[in-house]
């Protein structure tokens, strides 16, 4: 019996380990995030790191950083530097348990070598195309392939050739003895060993055979003293398999509890497909901020608490369902509107030049940095003569309840003067609107109306001489349909890709203040939306992504429940 105080079971996966820490089956909590690097994380592995670490910390347990690296022709050590960085900056904490499947090569060839005399495994000259033909269907057995009574002595002589490199690669396989007429498709004699010759990124080239996936899983999990083996739903049928294999070998069984993979509208999950979307350049990157991974999140502003309150409010389920895109954005805009400084920004200019505003003079206005957090202070705007405002906030011939500026209207600008458009200047050649002039009320100081007349709209403003030119990148969803994978029979699933996902402006203007913006800094654009300093930024070039808009959609969703 375990005298560890047991959380409350919030989920059927809490439930099950306090029912094992209750029964003495474990008297601790040990869970691992055993990423194959083959590919940069996404938003779906971040739900797996933050259940994994999170049930270890509740528990006072141990969890640990396993990768899967049985694979070397798809695996680089790219994929790991990204995956260790991911789930550090998530707030994962391995400590000194940085593992590796490579670390148990050899003694999982012993263990195969075992299972070869116990008569268990047996060495298969089938080809990859028999072997699936052979395997059967879900409604017909599969037939037993004609090497499957080979005796003991030649099965581990065979083993043992394949291990020396004395066949081609594909040539031979090491396969479970089991059934090929089991209902379960993967007990159906799986694959364990296959010849590749492969240079891996930590062994090298001192192997030419590597264990599966389902047969290199259950035994790292029990050298390591995994108690429970948190996996997505996907292997619940390999579960069987998992449990066969430890008990063939006689080792320690840790217990394997199955969860819903996350699936987001408007989002691919498919690490197959994200590589392409790279490959083919419809991307930037792994780090494209329009992309589902990890590092495309932070690259696009968000958060790792924003990340594990969105984890943590889906939880977790027994049952394939799709979370809306508008929650993973709600709960960053939440952190945002608490945390990030309010700053002005213009993206589309405009200039305002005020006719009665005495040439060369600024003064400045003291702007709150967050309403949310009056700790933050206030911080010093310039105002002159000749600002920027948006081009959607003037209309020559409004519209019906346009309430911004137009000839003879009156608006507020921002923390400073009421203005009165008095006047506008188009190109000639286009008729294009490329300047508006207008009067301040010189006692509207602070954008108060001094006789407390309604002034119906507020806009924003950057003063000109002083405004820092910036460049802003707009994204949108990468898909234009939440299923991005449902698409006509003979179409490709690329056919929904949204050509608008990416707008880039290169003449916006932004409060001088920000010219000191570093890599990573977080604000609001008052009206525009949430925005992070890109990467690409250096000394002299201001870059901005934009995070997530204003507009929050999840809490209208909310609401109207409510």
């Amino acid at each position: 019996m375990s005298d560890l105080p047991l959380p409350p079971a919030t989920d059927f996966i809490r439930e099950a380990i306090n029912e094992d820490l209750a029964s003495g089956r474990f008297d601790r909590v040990h869970t691992r995030f055993p990423p194959e690097p083959n590919g940069y994380l996404h938003i779906g592995h971040a739900k797996s790191i933050c259940l994994n670490f999170g049930l270890a910390q509740a528990y006072g347990g141990k969890f640990n950083l396993r990768y899967d690296d049985t694979n070397p022709s798809k695996e680089e050590m790219e994929y790991v530097d990204s995956i260790k960085e991911d789930v550090r900056w998530l707030g994962g904490d391995w400590e000194d348990r940085e593992l590796y499947a490579s670390d148990y090569f050899e003694q999982l060839y012993e263990w195969a070598e075992l299972l070869v005399r116990k008569g268990l495994a047996y060495v298969c000259d089938l080809s990859a195309d028999e072997v699936r033909e052979y395997r059967g269907t879900l409604i017909e057995p599969g037939r037993e392939s004609p090497f499957r009574t080979r005796p003991a002595e030649e099965n581990l002589d065979l083993l043992r050739r394949m291990r020396a490199g004395e066949f081609p690669d594909g040539s031979r396989t090491l396969r479970a003895r089991i059934d090929m007429a089991h209902p379960n498709l993967n007990m159906r004699d799986p694959v364990l060993y296959r010849i590749l010759r492969a240079t891996h990124h930590r062994t090298g080239d001192a192997w030419c055979i590597y264990p599966m996936y389902d047969y290199a899983h259950g035994q790292s999990d029990s050298i390591e003293g995994i108690t429970h083996s948190i996996c997505t739903l996907e292997f619940e049928v390999h579960r069987p398999l998992y449990e066969w294999l430890i008990q063939a070998i006689g080792i320690y069984a840790p217990r394997q509890i199955e969860f819903a993979r996350l699936n987001l509208t408007y989002t691919m999950m498919s690490k197959r497909k994200l590589l392409q979307l790279v490959q083919e350049g419809v991307v930037r990157g792994w780090d494209d901020p329009r992309m589902p991974t990890i590092c495309g999140l932070r690259r696009r502003g968000y958060t790792p608490t924003a990340i594990r309150d969105f984890c943590a409010r889906i939880g977790v389920a027994k049952r394939d369902s799709v979370v809306d895109v508008a929650l993973l954005e709600h709960c960053l805009r939440e952190e945002l509107n608490r945390t990030a400084p309010r700053v002005m920004a213009v993206l589309r200019p405009l200039k305002l030049v005020l006719d009665n505003y005495p040439d060369g003079q600024t003064e400045e206005f003291d702007v709150q940095v967050n309403p949310e957090s009056p700790d933050a202070g206030t911080r010093r705007v310039p105002f002159s003569k000749v600002l920027y405002i948006e081009q959607d906030d003037f209309r020559e011939v409004p519209p019906l309840k346009y309430w911004r500026l137009f000839p003879g209207n009156e608006v507020r600008l921002r923390s400073a003067y009421l203005v009165r458009c008095t006047e506008v200047v188009k190109d000639p050649a286009s008729g294009e609107v490329i300047e508006v002039h207008g009067t301040i009320d010189p006692d509207s100081r602070g954008g108060n109306a001094p006789d407390g007349r309604k002034i119906k709209s507020t806009i924003h403003w950057v003063s000109a001489p002083h405004a820092a030119d910036a460049e802003v990148r707009l994204y949108e969803h990468l898909f234009t349909t939440p299923d991005p994978s449902d698409v006509p029979e003979g179409s490709d699933w690329r056919a929904n890709l949204n050509p608008a996902s990416a707008e880039i402006l290169t003449a916006c203007k932004v409060e001088p203040g920000l010219a000191r913006a570093a890599a990573g800094d977080r604000f609001q654009f008052e009206r525009l939306g949430y925005f992070v300093v890109d990467p690409d930024a250096a000394p002299g070039r201001l870059v901005f992504n934009r995070s997530v808009t204003l507009r929050d959609t999840w809490a209208r969703i909310e609401k109207s429940q409510q």
